[in-house]
This record gives structure tokens, sequence and C-alpha cells, in this order.
């Protein structure tokens, strides 16, 4: 009998899944002992110290001697792990009023954020499709999708946020039209986009530039933040789009400025759109 051969996408789904599960545990603790989390997880000792290993590569967590510690720093906020761990249900309602915007034939292009990436799963009802991205998580979800042609850029890999960036990301960028534009942002400061890292910001003005239509994807919280570097004036989108728990206050000033906001709101189970 014919043996079968694991899924290699599933099994980095379960990896990715685990590693999330791990980090939130360490963070949410400050710090665990190594043989804790084997056994709290049910996996091998050698298993826990790969996986903790990648997340310190991430700067999400420090190893020594046998604990994993928590680290508190701006490269934590910009980690993938710890991104795909906030506001999931928010980012997921906005994702899908996202997908409104998305029309079949497009090239659309997509940054590493994890708010355009719960957008992902769902771009097979948009087929056919053009999809460009420096995200290897996104890369890796689409690769098998039938009607997606896709675009993988290049660039120097940076592991923390699981995508290339770099001069020869943004070369690549600028020799590309798309039609859309789906970005997210780390901070909202006095309406303007920003981030932590400056190597993000190259990227997404790149990307910015380099498509017809824009749109921003925000939950209420990126109000609140703040980070360091400048990359855009909300103003500058086409379209805003945020969850339901964002302060009205800021809509209400971002739609007086003539920003298009729209509000995402969960669909209700049994209610027709």
């Amino acid at each position: 009998m014919a043996r079968s051969v694991p899924d290699p996408a599933s099994r980095s789904s379960r990896q990715q899944a685990r590693q999330l599960a791990i980090s939130e545990t360490v963070m949410a603790e400050g710090s665990v002992r190594i043989e804790e989390l084997a056994e709290r997880f049910g996996i091998s000792s050698m298993t826990v110290h790969r996986d903790l290993d990648e997340l310190e590569d991430r700067g999400l967590l420090r190893k020594s001697r046998g604990v994993a510690t928590a680290t508190s720093t701006s490269l934590v906020e910009s980690s993938d792990v710890y991104r795909a761990s906030r506001q999931r249900t928010e980012k997921e309602t906005i994702a899908l009023a996202a997908l409104e915007h998305v029309e079949p034939g497009q090239a659309i292009m997509l940054d590493d954020s994890t708010t355009t990436l719960h957008l992902v799963p769902h771009l097979h009802a948009k087929t056919p499709l053009t999809v460009i991205t420096n995200t290897l998580t996104i890369m890796n979800d689409l690769r098998s999708t039938r009607g997606v042609e896709l675009i993988g850029l290049g660039g120097e890999y940076h592991n923390w946020c699981s995508a290339f960036m770099g001069r020869i990301t943004v070369r690549e960028i600028a020799e590309l039209r798309a039609d859309l534009f789906i970005m997210s942002t780390s901070a909202i400061v006095d309406d303007i986009c920003f981030h932590q890292t400056l190597e993000t910001v190259d990227v997404k003005r790149a990307m910015f530039e380099s498509a017809d239509r824009r749109v921003l994807l925000t939950d209420g919280t990126k109000f609140d933040k703040r980070a360091l570097h400048a990359m855009m004036p909300i103003a500058d989108f086409d379209v805003v789009i945020v969850d339901a728990g964002t302060d009205q206050r800021h809509i209400d000033r971002l739609r007086e400025k003539g920003v298009t906001v729209r509000v995402a709101r969960a669909a209700v189970p049994g209610r027709r759109a």
C-alpha cells in the first residue's frame, strides 16, 4: 500500500500555530521553563528548542539556561508572530470588508501585515487575480490557489516579519504597476501612518506609489499607538476600513477631512446582508 506523503503546508501551519501559542504563553507569564513548555504542549524538548530558536531569531523571546523569557522591544511588536495574536476578530472582519474592493482580473499588492493576511484565504472567490507580495507566508498560502498568478518580490529576508525587504525589493516594486494596494499600519499619529522599522516603511511607500488605488486596513487600537517612522497621511488613501470598535471621534474627524472611511461590522448569523 502506498504511503501518504505529509502535506508541507499543513505541517507549516501547525508549526506556526504552535509557535504562536508558545510565544503567547511566555509573554503572558514573563518566563517559562522549557521542560514545562514541552509538557504543556505535548511535544518533545527538542521540538520546543527548535521553536524557541526561531522565536528568538524573530526577537520575541530569549532562551537561556533552560528558560524562555519574553522580551519587550519594538521588534516584538513588529514580529508577525506577535501581531498575529492581536485583535484577530477585528482583523478578520476588516479583511472581509476589504475583499469587496478586489475585482477579478486585477493585479493586487499585499503588504506584510497580519490584517492583510486574513484576506488571503478568501481571495479564491475573486479569481483570476495577480497577487504581488514580499511576504513569504502569503506566498506559501497562495502557491497552490487556482486562478492566482503569484509574483513574489525578492530581497533580503527578514525572519521576524516573514518578509523580503531592502533595496532589491524596492527596485522590483518600482518596475510594477498594480490596480490595488492593500496595507495596514502599526500606528496612526496625527492621522499619519507610522511604523517601527524603516525597512518596512520603504517597502510600503514603494508599493503605495506603484498602485492605482490604495486601501488602508486598521483596527481602532492603532490610533492609540506610537511608532518611530512616518509613512503616509491617511488622507492619501482611497478607502480606509476600520473596525466597529474604533472611537467615533476618529471616524468623524477623518470624514470631515474628506477621507472615505468604512466601518467593518461582523456578520450576524442568519441575517442577510
